[in-house]
């Protein structure tokens, strides 16, 4: 079910680097997920996780991680790292993860699932918070869909950092890149993809009268 997932989700959905179609052929994601849905790992679509979460689509992730374009040498913010499925990913193919999860549950199989791997650290807090003490990363992977990409995670790249996240844009969401210049940061959309969302990043409504 790996080997087709590899063939007929990623390799027909513009998911061209090598490095990562390779890891994502290798690491088993039902390791990675609750027992009770272990069997459907390799399904096309977001996967119930408890507690209002899902894991993420795996083109949605598949395609935030090649847009990211992660070397042998870079050190990844991950948010969302849920059972910690990306994270072990995203191992194979750079140098040092910190992975941020909220969801005690969800920690607790990631920690499990990822033991002894020494390229991962797991942090328990608030997403939205990323991890500044390990800061500056050379990419940030939001691994979900948020509102906004909030300014404290941009904070946390190092100049010429990229990030990767899903967007919401009025009840639809996109999946879309950015690079932090010395002037600035912005995204850019690059796909209409079916993105999980995130918590913690609600945006404040504007008051109207």
């Amino acid at each position: 079910m790996r080997q087709a997932m590899v063939s007929n989700q990623l390799r027909t959905n513009s998911v061209s680097d090598a490095r990562l179609v390779s890891a994502m052929g290798r690491v088993p994601r039902e390791a990675y997920l609750p027992e009770t849905i272990a069997g459907l790992a390799y399904r096309d679509t977001a996967l119930p996780l408890g507690a209002g979460r899902a894991a993420n689509v795996l083109i949605a992730t598949g395609r935030l991680l090649n847009e990211a374009a992660v070397s042998p040498s870079d050190r990844v913010l991950l948010i969302g790292a849920a059972g910690g499925y990306t994270a072990a990913v995203l191992a194979e193919i750079a140098a040092f993860v910190v992975a941020v999860e909220c969801d005690p549950a969800l920690m607790a199989i990631a920690r499990r699932a990822l033991e002894g791997n020494a390229r991962v650290q797991l942090i328990d807090g608030p997403l939205e918070r990323g991890y500044a003490d390990g800061a500056p990363y050379d990419v940030l992977v939001v691994d979900g869909a948020v509102p906004k990409l909030p300014q404290t995670l941009i904070d946390q790249l190092a100049i010429g950092g990229r990030a990767v996240s899903g967007i919401i844009d009025r009840g639809v969401t996109r999946l879309a890149m950015g690079q932090r210049s010395a002037g600035g940061f912005g995204l850019i959309d690059f796909a209409d993809i079916d993105c999980v969302a995130l918590p913690g990043f609600a945006v404040p409504q504007d008051f109207v009268f």
